[in-house]
Protein backbone atom coordinates (compact mmCIF):
# COMPACT_ATOMS: atom_id res chain seq x y z
CA UNK A 1 0.00 0.00 0.00
CA UNK A 2 1.18 3.46 -0.90
CA UNK A 3 0.09 6.87 -0.36
CA UNK A 4 0.34 9.73 -2.32
CA UNK A 5 -0.49 13.62 -1.60
CA UNK A 6 -1.23 16.13 -4.29
CA UNK A 7 -1.16 19.24 -4.05
CA UNK A 8 -2.98 22.49 -4.98
CA UNK A 9 -0.26 23.18 -7.33
CA UNK A 10 -0.43 19.88 -9.04
CA UNK A 11 -4.07 20.15 -9.57
CA UNK A 12 -4.03 23.84 -10.53
CA UNK A 13 -5.61 23.46 -13.61
CA UNK A 14 -6.73 21.09 -16.22
CA UNK A 15 -3.67 20.11 -17.37
CA UNK A 16 -2.44 19.73 -13.80
CA UNK A 17 -5.17 17.31 -13.48
CA UNK A 18 -4.28 16.09 -16.50
CA UNK A 19 -0.81 15.45 -14.78
CA UNK A 20 -1.60 13.50 -11.83
CA UNK A 21 -3.57 11.10 -13.63
CA UNK A 22 -0.13 10.34 -15.68
CA UNK A 23 1.97 9.95 -12.65
CA UNK A 24 -0.84 7.46 -11.23
CA UNK A 25 -0.79 5.99 -14.34
CA UNK A 26 2.91 5.00 -14.12
CA UNK A 27 3.55 4.75 -10.63
CA UNK A 28 0.88 4.41 -8.74
CA UNK A 29 -2.58 2.57 -10.22
CA UNK A 30 -3.10 -0.17 -7.59
CA UNK A 31 -2.81 -0.16 -4.31
CA UNK A 32 -2.56 3.39 -3.65
CA UNK A 33 -4.38 6.05 -1.50
CA UNK A 34 -4.52 9.38 -2.94
CA UNK A 35 -4.74 12.58 -0.92
CA UNK A 36 -5.53 15.57 -2.91
CA UNK A 37 -5.79 19.57 -2.00
CA UNK A 38 -7.89 22.48 -2.88
CA UNK A 39 -6.68 23.07 -6.27
CA UNK A 40 -4.48 26.10 -6.88
CA UNK A 41 -5.47 28.87 -4.45
CA UNK A 42 -9.29 28.01 -4.15
CA UNK A 43 -7.84 28.11 -0.07
CA UNK A 44 -7.29 31.45 -0.20
CA UNK A 45 -10.16 32.31 -2.14
CA UNK A 46 -12.70 30.34 -0.03
CA UNK A 47 -10.69 32.44 3.08
CA UNK A 48 -12.06 35.51 1.58
CA UNK A 49 -15.73 34.24 0.88
CA UNK A 50 -15.61 33.20 4.98
CA UNK A 51 -14.45 36.98 5.89
CA UNK A 52 -17.43 38.58 3.67
CA UNK A 53 -19.94 36.50 4.92
CA UNK A 54 -18.84 37.36 8.73
CA UNK A 55 -18.71 41.15 7.84
CA UNK A 56 -21.76 40.84 5.67
CA UNK A 57 -20.02 42.17 1.92
CA UNK A 58 -22.55 42.35 -0.79
CA UNK A 59 -19.49 40.54 -2.70
CA UNK A 60 -19.92 37.35 -1.49
CA UNK A 61 -22.02 35.81 -4.30
CA UNK A 62 -19.43 37.15 -6.64
CA UNK A 63 -16.54 35.39 -4.75
CA UNK A 64 -18.97 32.14 -4.92
CA UNK A 65 -19.50 32.53 -8.69
CA UNK A 66 -16.28 33.11 -9.46
CA UNK A 67 -15.10 29.91 -7.47
CA UNK A 68 -18.14 28.41 -9.89
CA UNK A 69 -16.65 29.80 -13.11
CA UNK A 70 -12.77 28.60 -12.06
CA UNK A 71 -14.13 25.17 -11.54
CA UNK A 72 -16.11 24.82 -14.57
CA UNK A 73 -13.40 26.16 -17.23
CA UNK A 74 -11.33 23.13 -15.41
CA UNK A 75 -14.19 21.43 -16.02
CA UNK A 76 -14.71 22.30 -20.06
CA UNK A 77 -11.04 22.11 -20.63
CA UNK A 78 -11.35 18.43 -19.14
CA UNK A 79 -14.21 16.56 -20.50
CA UNK A 80 -15.28 16.94 -24.17
CA UNK A 81 -18.83 15.78 -22.99
CA UNK A 82 -20.47 18.89 -21.38
CA UNK A 83 -23.37 16.85 -20.51
CA UNK A 84 -20.94 14.60 -18.33
CA UNK A 85 -23.00 14.20 -14.90
CA UNK A 86 -19.63 15.68 -13.39
CA UNK A 87 -20.95 19.24 -14.28
CA UNK A 88 -23.78 18.96 -12.24
CA UNK A 89 -22.26 18.07 -9.00
CA UNK A 90 -19.47 20.59 -8.88
CA UNK A 91 -22.68 22.59 -9.78
CA UNK A 92 -24.13 21.30 -6.48
CA UNK A 93 -21.01 21.56 -4.44
CA UNK A 94 -21.80 25.18 -4.78
CA UNK A 95 -25.11 25.46 -4.25
CA UNK A 96 -25.20 23.35 -1.30
CA UNK A 97 -21.84 25.77 0.15
CA UNK A 98 -24.55 28.85 -0.70
CA UNK A 99 -27.48 27.04 1.55
CA UNK A 100 -24.85 26.37 4.16
CA UNK A 101 -24.22 30.14 4.94
CA UNK A 102 -27.91 30.92 4.19
CA UNK A 103 -28.52 28.45 7.44
CA UNK A 104 -25.80 28.55 9.17
CA UNK A 105 -26.47 30.03 13.16
CA UNK A 106 -22.86 30.14 14.56
CA UNK A 107 -21.24 33.07 14.94
CA UNK A 108 -18.22 31.32 15.68
CA UNK A 109 -15.61 32.52 12.90
CA UNK A 110 -13.32 29.13 13.43
CA UNK A 111 -16.43 27.05 13.06
CA UNK A 112 -17.83 28.67 10.25
CA UNK A 113 -13.91 28.96 8.74
CA UNK A 114 -13.86 25.35 8.94
CA UNK A 115 -17.17 23.93 7.20
CA UNK A 116 -16.31 26.58 4.05
CA UNK A 117 -13.23 26.26 3.40
CA UNK A 118 -13.69 22.42 3.19
CA UNK A 119 -15.37 22.73 0.05
CA UNK A 120 -12.23 23.45 -2.13
CA UNK A 121 -11.12 19.55 -0.96
CA UNK A 122 -14.64 18.21 -1.36
CA UNK A 123 -14.76 19.54 -5.11
CA UNK A 124 -11.05 18.77 -6.55
CA UNK A 125 -11.42 15.20 -5.09
CA UNK A 126 -15.07 15.09 -7.26
CA UNK A 127 -13.37 16.30 -10.20
CA UNK A 128 -9.93 14.15 -10.35
CA UNK A 129 -12.12 10.64 -9.22
CA UNK A 130 -14.65 11.43 -12.16
CA UNK A 131 -11.60 12.35 -14.60
CA UNK A 132 -9.81 9.10 -13.31
CA UNK A 133 -13.30 7.40 -14.31
CA UNK A 134 -13.46 9.08 -17.48
CA UNK A 135 -10.23 8.21 -18.51
CA UNK A 136 -10.84 4.32 -17.68
CA UNK A 137 -8.98 3.83 -13.80
CA UNK A 138 -11.44 2.82 -11.53
CA UNK A 139 -11.34 4.15 -8.33
CA UNK A 140 -13.00 5.01 -5.20
CA UNK A 141 -13.89 8.34 -3.60
CA UNK A 142 -13.81 8.85 -0.49
CA UNK A 143 -15.76 11.28 1.99
CA UNK A 144 -12.12 11.96 4.56
CA UNK A 145 -14.54 12.94 7.55
CA UNK A 146 -16.17 9.68 7.44
CA UNK A 147 -12.04 8.63 8.66
CA UNK A 148 -10.09 11.08 10.22
CA UNK A 149 -11.92 11.94 13.22
CA UNK A 150 -11.02 15.11 15.90
CA UNK A 151 -11.43 17.00 18.33
CA UNK A 152 -13.71 19.87 17.70
CA UNK A 153 -10.80 22.21 17.77
CA UNK A 154 -12.23 24.09 14.20
CA UNK A 155 -8.90 25.05 12.64
CA UNK A 156 -6.42 23.02 14.62
CA UNK A 157 -7.73 19.82 15.53
CA UNK A 158 -6.77 16.87 17.44
CA UNK A 159 -7.06 13.68 15.64
CA UNK A 160 -8.85 10.50 17.88
CA UNK A 161 -6.65 7.92 16.96
CA UNK A 162 -8.98 5.56 17.85
CA UNK A 163 -11.82 6.31 16.13
CA UNK A 164 -9.69 7.30 12.75
CA UNK A 165 -7.76 3.85 12.67
CA UNK A 166 -10.60 1.47 13.13
CA UNK A 167 -12.70 3.52 10.60
CA UNK A 168 -9.89 3.49 7.65
CA UNK A 169 -9.16 -0.21 8.56
CA UNK A 170 -12.97 -0.74 8.06
CA UNK A 171 -13.53 1.93 4.83
CA UNK A 172 -10.46 2.03 2.76
CA UNK A 173 -9.45 -0.76 0.22
CA UNK A 174 -5.96 -2.10 0.69
CA UNK A 175 -6.33 -3.24 -3.17
CA UNK A 176 -7.38 -0.26 -5.22
CA UNK A 177 -7.02 2.96 -6.07
CA UNK A 178 -8.96 5.39 -3.53
CA UNK A 179 -9.11 9.29 -3.91
CA UNK A 180 -9.96 11.36 -0.98
CA UNK A 181 -9.55 15.20 0.63
CA UNK A 182 -6.86 16.65 2.61
CA UNK A 183 -6.47 18.86 5.37
CA UNK A 184 -10.15 18.16 6.64
CA UNK A 185 -11.68 15.90 9.13
CA UNK A 186 -15.20 15.83 11.74
CA UNK A 187 -15.74 15.65 14.94
CA UNK A 188 -17.87 13.57 16.93
CA UNK A 189 -21.07 15.90 16.49
CA UNK A 190 -19.94 15.15 12.27
CA UNK A 191 -18.81 19.33 12.15
CA UNK A 192 -15.98 19.40 9.15
CA UNK A 193 -12.95 19.95 10.92
CA UNK A 194 -9.51 21.51 9.75
CA UNK A 195 -6.02 20.36 10.59
CA UNK A 196 -4.17 23.16 10.16
CA UNK A 197 -3.38 25.26 7.46
CA UNK A 198 -1.33 23.06 5.24
CA UNK A 199 -2.98 20.37 6.27
CA UNK A 200 -2.98 17.71 3.40
CA UNK A 201 0.57 16.22 4.31
CA UNK A 202 -0.57 15.89 7.88
CA UNK A 203 -3.65 13.71 6.48
CA UNK A 204 -0.93 11.72 4.35
CA UNK A 205 1.17 10.49 7.44
CA UNK A 206 -1.90 9.81 9.01
CA UNK A 207 -2.93 7.33 6.40
CA UNK A 208 -0.01 6.05 6.18
CA UNK A 209 0.68 5.09 9.51
CA UNK A 210 -3.16 3.89 10.07
CA UNK A 211 -2.69 1.62 6.62
CA UNK A 212 0.74 0.38 7.23
CA UNK A 213 1.66 1.88 3.93
CA UNK A 214 5.08 1.04 2.34
CA UNK A 215 5.81 4.61 1.61
CA UNK A 216 4.47 8.23 1.57
CA UNK A 217 5.23 10.37 -1.49
CA UNK A 218 4.43 13.91 -1.09
CA UNK A 219 4.31 15.24 -5.33
CA UNK A 220 5.00 19.07 -5.35
CA UNK A 221 6.31 21.68 -7.79
CA UNK A 222 9.69 21.95 -6.60
CA UNK A 223 12.64 18.71 -7.47
CA UNK A 224 12.28 17.90 -3.72
CA UNK A 225 13.41 19.52 -0.14
CA UNK A 226 15.70 22.13 -0.79
CA UNK A 227 17.67 24.12 1.62
CA UNK A 228 16.10 27.13 1.08
CA UNK A 229 12.82 28.29 -0.57
CA UNK A 230 14.64 29.50 -4.11
CA UNK A 231 12.03 32.87 -3.81
CA UNK A 232 13.90 33.83 -1.57
CA UNK A 233 17.36 32.74 -1.17
CA UNK A 234 19.88 32.19 -3.93
CA UNK A 235 21.77 28.77 -4.86
CA UNK A 236 19.87 26.74 -3.10
CA UNK A 237 20.78 22.91 -3.24
CA UNK A 238 18.29 19.48 -3.29
CA UNK A 239 18.79 17.65 -0.01
CA UNK A 240 19.20 13.94 -1.24
CA UNK A 241 18.16 12.47 1.84
CA UNK A 242 17.73 13.32 5.97
CA UNK A 243 16.68 11.86 8.44
CA UNK A 244 13.67 11.83 10.49
CA UNK A 245 14.84 14.24 13.54
CA UNK A 246 16.18 16.82 10.84
CA UNK A 247 12.98 17.00 8.52
CA UNK A 248 11.06 17.23 11.81
CA UNK A 249 13.51 20.40 13.06
CA UNK A 250 13.06 21.98 9.75
CA UNK A 251 9.43 21.68 9.53
CA UNK A 252 9.15 23.11 12.91
CA UNK A 253 11.04 26.19 12.36
CA UNK A 254 9.51 26.91 9.49
CA UNK A 255 10.41 25.05 6.05
CA UNK A 256 7.32 25.16 3.84
CA UNK A 257 7.90 21.65 2.26
CA UNK A 258 6.93 19.57 4.87
CA UNK A 259 3.76 19.70 7.54
CA UNK A 260 5.72 19.78 10.87
CA UNK A 261 3.15 17.29 11.89
CA UNK A 262 3.50 14.98 9.17
CA UNK A 263 6.53 13.45 10.35
CA UNK A 264 5.53 11.94 13.45
CA UNK A 265 3.13 9.11 12.37
CA UNK A 266 5.64 8.20 10.10
CA UNK A 267 8.64 8.02 12.48
CA UNK A 268 6.70 5.94 14.51
CA UNK A 269 6.24 3.16 12.41
CA UNK A 270 9.56 4.12 10.42
CA UNK A 271 7.55 4.62 7.26
CA UNK A 272 9.90 6.03 4.23
CA UNK A 273 8.76 9.89 3.24
CA UNK A 274 9.81 11.10 -0.41
CA UNK A 275 9.15 14.02 -1.46
CA UNK A 276 9.55 14.63 -5.19
CA UNK A 277 8.80 16.58 -8.50
CA UNK A 278 5.67 15.77 -10.10
CA UNK A 279 7.07 17.57 -13.18
CA UNK A 280 10.21 15.28 -13.16
CA UNK A 281 8.97 11.50 -12.40
CA UNK A 282 12.68 10.38 -13.01
CA UNK A 283 14.11 11.86 -10.32
CA UNK A 284 14.19 10.47 -7.16
CA UNK A 285 13.58 13.74 -4.72
CA UNK A 286 14.25 13.66 -1.41
CA UNK A 287 14.07 10.49 0.74
CA UNK A 288 12.98 10.74 4.38
CA UNK A 289 13.67 8.43 6.87
CA UNK A 290 15.57 6.64 10.04
CA UNK A 291 18.86 7.87 10.59
CA UNK A 292 19.98 9.06 7.73
CA UNK A 293 22.20 11.75 7.50
CA UNK A 294 21.58 15.12 5.78
CA UNK A 295 23.56 14.80 2.43
CA UNK A 296 24.79 17.04 1.30
CA UNK A 297 25.31 18.38 4.83
CA UNK A 298 24.92 22.15 4.28
CA UNK A 299 23.61 25.02 5.87
CA UNK A 300 19.78 25.12 5.15
CA UNK A 301 17.73 28.32 5.39
CA UNK A 302 14.33 28.82 6.47
CA UNK A 303 12.18 32.69 6.69
CA UNK A 304 8.54 33.19 8.22
CA UNK A 305 7.64 36.26 7.84
CA UNK A 306 4.61 38.13 8.77
CA UNK A 307 5.57 37.23 12.48
CA UNK A 308 4.81 39.05 15.99
CA UNK A 309 7.85 39.93 18.58
CA UNK A 310 6.51 40.60 21.96
CA UNK A 311 8.66 42.00 24.88
CA UNK A 312 7.71 41.63 28.49
CA UNK A 313 9.36 43.14 31.93
CA UNK A 314 7.99 42.73 35.18
CA UNK A 315 6.15 45.97 35.97
CA UNK A 316 8.10 46.33 39.94
CA UNK A 317 11.42 44.85 37.85
CA UNK A 318 11.21 41.71 39.96
CA UNK A 319 12.66 38.98 38.07
CA UNK A 320 10.22 36.94 35.88
CA UNK A 321 10.74 33.48 37.10
CA UNK A 322 8.55 30.28 36.52
CA UNK A 323 5.65 30.94 37.57
CA UNK A 324 5.35 34.10 35.58
CA UNK A 325 6.39 32.16 32.52
CA UNK A 326 4.14 29.76 33.40
CA UNK A 327 1.37 32.10 33.28
CA UNK A 328 2.72 33.40 30.48
CA UNK A 329 2.66 30.13 28.22
CA UNK A 330 -1.11 29.38 30.01
CA UNK A 331 -2.22 32.84 27.56
CA UNK A 332 -0.71 31.28 24.31
CA UNK A 333 -2.32 28.51 25.05
CA UNK A 334 -5.38 29.99 25.66
CA UNK A 335 -5.00 31.98 22.72
CA UNK A 336 -3.57 29.39 20.25
CA UNK A 337 -0.52 31.03 19.84
CA UNK A 338 2.67 29.39 18.27
CA UNK A 339 5.68 30.18 19.79
CA UNK A 340 8.85 30.08 17.40
CA UNK A 341 11.80 31.64 19.57
CA UNK A 342 12.19 31.99 23.60
CA UNK A 343 14.88 34.54 24.51
CA UNK A 344 14.84 35.77 28.69
CA UNK A 345 17.28 37.55 30.82
CA UNK A 346 16.54 38.04 34.54
CA UNK A 347 13.90 40.76 34.06
CA UNK A 348 12.79 40.82 30.51
CA UNK A 349 11.40 37.32 28.37
CA UNK A 350 10.93 38.05 24.37
CA UNK A 351 9.26 35.69 22.45
CA UNK A 352 8.81 35.57 18.34
CA UNK A 353 4.77 33.61 17.52
CA UNK A 354 2.62 33.27 15.23
CA UNK A 355 -0.57 34.87 15.18
CA UNK A 356 -2.24 32.38 11.89
CA UNK A 357 -5.63 32.70 14.35
CA UNK A 358 -5.85 35.92 15.28
CA UNK A 359 -6.05 36.81 18.64
CA UNK A 360 -2.87 38.77 19.19
CA UNK A 361 -4.91 41.90 20.58
CA UNK A 362 -6.85 39.84 23.24
CA UNK A 363 -3.45 38.48 24.33
CA UNK A 364 -1.58 41.72 24.75
CA UNK A 365 -4.61 42.66 26.59
CA UNK A 366 -4.23 40.08 28.97
CA UNK A 367 -0.34 40.92 29.52
CA UNK A 368 -0.33 44.11 30.38
CA UNK A 369 -2.51 43.54 33.20
CA UNK A 370 0.94 41.80 34.95
CA UNK A 371 3.72 42.60 32.33
CA UNK A 372 5.22 45.95 30.92
CA UNK A 373 4.52 44.61 26.92
CA UNK A 374 5.59 46.23 23.69
CA UNK A 375 5.29 44.20 20.46
CA UNK A 376 6.72 44.67 16.54
CA UNK A 377 4.31 43.41 13.88
CA UNK A 378 5.54 42.06 10.84
CA UNK A 379 8.67 40.52 11.38
CA UNK A 380 10.85 37.92 9.81
CA UNK A 381 12.26 35.01 11.54
CA UNK A 382 15.65 33.42 9.84
CA UNK A 383 16.94 30.31 11.17
CA UNK A 384 19.80 28.58 9.82
CA UNK A 385 19.99 24.73 10.59
CA UNK A 386 24.28 23.63 10.63
CA UNK A 387 24.95 27.09 10.26
CA UNK A 388 28.41 28.30 10.00
CA UNK A 389 30.50 32.40 10.21
CA UNK A 390 30.04 32.48 6.44
CA UNK A 391 26.15 31.79 6.40
CA UNK A 392 25.52 33.46 9.33
CA UNK A 393 27.20 36.92 7.88
CA UNK A 394 25.42 36.39 5.00
CA UNK A 395 21.89 35.63 6.40
CA UNK A 396 22.90 39.19 8.46
CA UNK A 397 23.72 41.15 5.32
CA UNK A 398 21.49 44.50 4.66
CA UNK A 399 19.32 43.64 7.47
CA UNK A 400 17.97 45.74 10.49
CA UNK A 401 17.99 42.99 13.25
CA UNK A 402 16.28 43.04 16.35
CA UNK A 403 16.96 39.90 18.29
CA UNK A 404 19.70 37.36 17.28
CA UNK A 405 20.03 33.79 18.69
CA UNK A 406 22.89 31.30 18.33
CA UNK A 407 23.41 27.97 19.59
CA UNK A 408 25.49 25.22 18.71
CA UNK A 409 23.57 23.86 15.75
CA UNK A 410 20.82 26.41 14.87
CA UNK A 411 21.29 30.50 14.37
CA UNK A 412 17.98 32.75 14.22
CA UNK A 413 17.71 36.65 13.75
CA UNK A 414 14.59 38.60 13.83
CA UNK A 415 14.38 41.18 11.79
CA UNK A 416 12.34 44.36 10.06
CA UNK A 417 11.93 45.58 6.74
CA UNK A 418 13.15 49.00 6.36
CA UNK A 419 12.09 51.63 4.18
Amino acid sequence: MKVFKFGGASVKDAAGVKNVVNVLDKVGKGATLVVVSAMGKTTNALEVVVKQYINKDPKLKLSIDYLKDFHRNILEDLFEDKNHSIFDKVEAIFNDLSTLLDRNKSPKYDFIYDQVVSYGEMTSTTILSAYLDYKGFTNEWLDVRNLIKTDSTYRDAKVDWKATKKAIKEQVSTTGLSITQGFIGSDTNNFTTTLGREGSDYTGGIFAYCLNAENLSIWKDVPGVLNGDPRVFEDTVLLNQISYEEAIELAFYGASVIHPKTLQPLQQKEIPLYVKSFMNLENSGTAVSKGQTLEPFVPCFIVKKNQVLISLSSLDFSFIVEENISDIFRLFHKYQIKVDLIQNTAISFSVCIDNKFGHLEELISELKNDFSVSYEENVSLYTIRHFNDEAAKQLEEGKHILLKQRGTETYQIITKETL
